[in-house]
């Protein structure tokens, strides 16, 4: 009965496929998401940080952020606190310190566990330097440009050398959420 049922539909989409004219394409509409005035209260209060760009956002970047508002009463207050200053910071960078910070989260999600546990380790010894080291440390990479090919991009064999005298990442960039 079950393959039967199965057949009648494989059948039915199959006619419904050769009645479209040929090279016809099918358009989907993107799902419109909502302005800033149509979010509800507990919306508006959790992504107040992206109130002033709300409504320039991409549909699906708006969509990244609603899921991480739905997500956010689950959240500790700790965790919380944690979202709010990262959105502040978000909202700070330039589209360009986005963009890389996009490409660093999803190189990063690329990278194998033991190397990413690497990473944090560094970063959380990295937060407790004192400020002055911190700044020490910045100052030292901008002055160590890196070659470049004809291309005007960063070697290969640069990009893999490692500032052994750091232990803070090239480019501390706050990574909220990606989108």
């Amino acid at each position: 009965m079950a393959r039967a049922s199965l057949t009648i539909v494989a059948l039915v989409a199959l006619v419904f496929a050769l009645t479209l004219p040929a090279g016809a394409v099918v358009v989907v509409p993107p799902l419109k998401q909502p302005k800033w005035a149509e979010l509800s209260p507990q919306q508006r209060e959790v992504l107040a940080p992206l109130s002033v760009e709300w409504d320039k956002l991409e549909s699906f970047r708006k969509k990244k952020w609603l899921g991480i508002a739905q997500r956010y009463p689950t959240l500790s207050p700790k965790e919380q606190q944690r979202m709010q200053h990262r959105m502040k910071a978000w909202v700070k960078l330039t589209p360009a310190e986005r963009q890389r910070a996009r490409e660093q989260y999803k190189s990063l999600q690329k990278t194998p566990p033991e190397q990413r546990q690497a990473i944090k380790q560094k970063w959380d010894e990295y937060k407790e330097l004192p400020d002055a080291e911190k700044e020490r440390l910045k100052q030292s990479t901008k002055r160590k440009p890196q070659p470049k090919t004809a291309a005007g991009k960063v070697s290969p064999a640069a990009a893999a050398v490692k500032p052994a005298t750091s232990a803070a990442p090239v480019h501390p960039v706050p990574v909220p959420a990606p989108q």
